[in-house]
Parts: C-alpha cells; sequence; structure tokens
C-alpha cells in the first residue's frame, strides 16, 4: 500500500473513528484502526467489537492495499507533523513506514486479515432521514438514560419505527424523556430496538446539520450510515442492546390540573443559581406557585439557602412541588423553544415538561422537606 494524504483529510478520518477504541484490551488488534486504500480514498475502521466506526477520505492512492496499526501512535505523529502532506507506505510485513517533510516514522503493524470483519445487513429494515432529524431527537433524549450497569436494557436510547413515526425513548427510572417525529416507514421496514449508550455518545459526536443517515437494523445488530452533500460518509455499527424495553406508556401521566407556561431560559437560570445551594444530602429544590408568581427555593443546612422568585401566569390555588433540580435543567438545556409548559396534578405526582411539538419529558418529584 502507498499513498498521499493531507494532514487534515487523515486527522479528520482518525477523530471520527478513534473514540471506539479501548486503551484496555486484551486483542492487540482492538487497539489498531484498519486503514484500506483504494481509488481515491483511504477508509479507516475502529472497533472495540461493541461498536464499530468506519470514515472514508480523500487520498492519492499509488499501489491499493491494507494494514492495520495501533490509532493511537499514528494520531499522535500525525498530529505533530508540522507539513501538510503525508506518504503512507506499508511493505508486505506490516511495517507503515510515514514520510512528511523531514520527519520520518515506522510503525509495526498487523494483518488486515486479523481485523475483525463487517457484519452485513439485509435491505428491507432500513429507513433514511435528514440527519438533522435524527441529531435534535438524540440531544432531547439521550440525557435520561440510565447509566446503572444493573438496569442494562435502560443504558441506550429505544427506536420505534412504527404507525409512520419514529419515536425515541430513553429513561433511567426517575425521568423519561420521549420525542417522535413523522417519518414514512413502509410496513417491511418496521421495527423496535435499543442502541446502546456508546453508540448513542458516538452518533452524538458525529450527527451533522445537513445530509442524510440511512439506518439499518437486523435482530441484534444496527448501522447508522451519515452521508454529508459531498458524498462524504461515516459508518457506524453497533451490536443492540438485549431485552426488553419497559412500557413507557404507563408511567406518563394522565391529565394535568395545572399547565404552567415557563420562559425556559429565565427558568433555566434560576434553576441553575438555586442547585448551586443544594448538597449531596439535600439535593432538591422546591417550586411554589402562587397568585402570579413562582417561587424556587433551596435549603441545606451544611451549605446555606436560595431563594429564586418568577413571574408566571398562575391563578390557582397554591402549589408545592419538589425535584431534583439536575433532572429539571437537563430537558432546559436540551430544548431550543423559549417557552415550555409544566404540567402538574399534585406534590406526590410526576411533573411534565412538555413544548409546541413534539417532545415530552416525566420527572418523579422529590419528598417536600
Amino acid at each position: 500500500m502507498n499513498l498521499t494524504i493531507s494532514k487534515e483529510q487523515i486527522i479528520g478520518g482518525l477523530q471520527a473513528v478513534q473514540n471506539v477504541v479501548s486503551t484496555r484490551t486484551t486483542l492487540p488488534i482492538l487497539s489498531n484502526v484498519l486503514l484500506r486504500a483504494e481509488g481515491e480514498k483511504l477508509e479507516l475502521t475502529a472497533t472495540d467489537l461493541d461498536v464499530t466506526i468506519s470514515c472514508a477520505v480523500e487520498a492519492k492512492v499509488k499501489k491499493p492495499g491494507g494494514t492495520t496499526v495501533p490509532v493511537k501512535k499514528l494520531f499522535g505523529i500525525v498530529r505533530e507533523l508540522a507539513n501538510q502532506d503525508i506518504d503512507i507506505e506499508v511493505d508486505e510485513k506490516n511495517n507503515c513506514a510515514v514520510r512528511s517533510g523531514p520527519s520520518f516514522y515506522k510503525i509495526n503493524g498487523l494483518s488486515a486479515d486479523e481485523f475483525p470483519p463487517l457484519p452485513s445487513f439485509k435491505e428491507d429494515k432500513k429507513v433514511v432521514l435528514p440527519q438533522d432529524t435524527v441529531k435534535n431527537m438524540m440531544k432531547k433524549t439521550s440525557f435520561a438514560m440510565s447509566t446503572d450497569e444493573s438496569r442494562y436494557v435502560l443504558n441506550g436510547i429505544f427506536f420505534s419505527l412504527k404507525d409512520h413515526k419514529l419515536t425515541m425513548v430513553a429513561t433511567d427510572g426517575r425521568r423519561l424523556a420521549l420525542v417522535d417525529e413523522e417519518v414514512d416507514v413502509p410496513e417491511k421496514n418496521q421495527g423496535e430496538f435499543i442502541v446502546p449508550s456508546k453508540a448513542v455518545n458516538e452518533l452524538n459526536r458525529l450527527l451533522m446539520d445537513k445530509g442524510e443517515v440511512e439506518i439499518r437494523y437486523s435482530d441484534n445488530q444496527a448501522s447508522f450510515n451519515l452521508k454529508d452533500e459531498k458524498g462524504a460518509s461515516v459508518l457506524i455499527i453497533t451490536k443492540l442492546v438485549e431485552g426488553s424495553y419497559p412500557n413507557y406508556r404507563q408511567v406518563i401521566p394522565a391529565e394535568a390540573k395545572q399547565r404552567i407556561s415557563l420562559a425556559r431560559e429565565e427558568f433555566l437560570h434560576a434553576l441553575k443559581r438555586a442547585e448551586i445551594m443544594t448538597s449531596e444530602k439535600s439535593n432538591s429544590v422546591k417550586l411554589n406557585f402562587g397568585k402570579n408568581k413562582l417561587e424556587i427555593t433551596a435549603n441545606s443546612p451544611e451549605v446555606g439557602e436560595a431563594k429564586e422568585t418568577i413571574a408566571v401566569n398562575y391563578k390557582e390555588q397554591e402549589l408545592a412541588i419538589a425535584f431534583n433540580p439536575k433532572y429539571v435543567i437537563d430537558p432546559l438545556n436540551a430544548l431550543p423553544q423559549d417557552e415550555v409548559f409544566l404540567e402538574l396534578i399534585d406534590e406526590l405526582s410526576p411533573g411534565v415538561i412538555k413544548i409546541n411539538g413534539p417532545f415530552l419529558y416525566v420527572v418523579m418529584p422529590m419528598r417536600l422537606s
């Protein structure tokens, strides 16, 4: 294999794929990036066997071929090179020579044949969507994923492609975020699956505002092919979380008694300030709704107290409810809207945050002290 590539192209490719590489692996090949040169492209692929990312970048290929080299070493070298053009040459023993201006490096690689092969997907299970649609939906849900290893079915986002819409749900048992968008899903392409948090984090990082994403899935794997307008693409393949996702519909409260309109930015910053006065022991803020005002209070004996007052359109009887501030701040941070609605039943029932759009967030209250 022999090729010339610009520093910008190879760094872009390595940055796209190297996140999934584990630093602690018993298989040396999993510390390596697979390089395949063909036509006018260099394809880079990295995997930890759960998530695989592949990315193609432009290169002048003099001799096609493939090899694998330690990804952190290669990235460390090319990032520090002064010249813009880099020559890469690989011999039959998988020794990879990197030349750029006065710099020369030789990296010992491993055969491309040792690298785990990419799985294939059937044609019928696929849907094509705008990248920004998927990106915005994931932004509005991914913060609610569980990090508790013992509840592994909640360690990801639930995707449902049914009834002409894509629904995404994430929950950790204490809060739940749901968003759906109308999508043309043919009968044969319908299905449901859980994308694990590691793949979700990579998608959040790599999804762009333009272009399309082609989603394919089988019983135990899914792939997301991100294509931009210039034809460049990044492919993310992930194993799916096994198991049945809980019935999330049953935790969504029925009709609310109060629906209060709030200015998102003002509410968010008041909560952030009040959160400063919480502690690990007392990590709740109290929302007290009175006539045309909302008082947000936090009180922890070891830190001190906070009180914020916001003008709101509220004329019903007084109502107080307490939440973990983080669980209210997260959705407010993820939403772009100026106005949000807080729906409440009483101090013991879950609160619901909604917008004028297909989004819903349920959060469990805390005991009023």
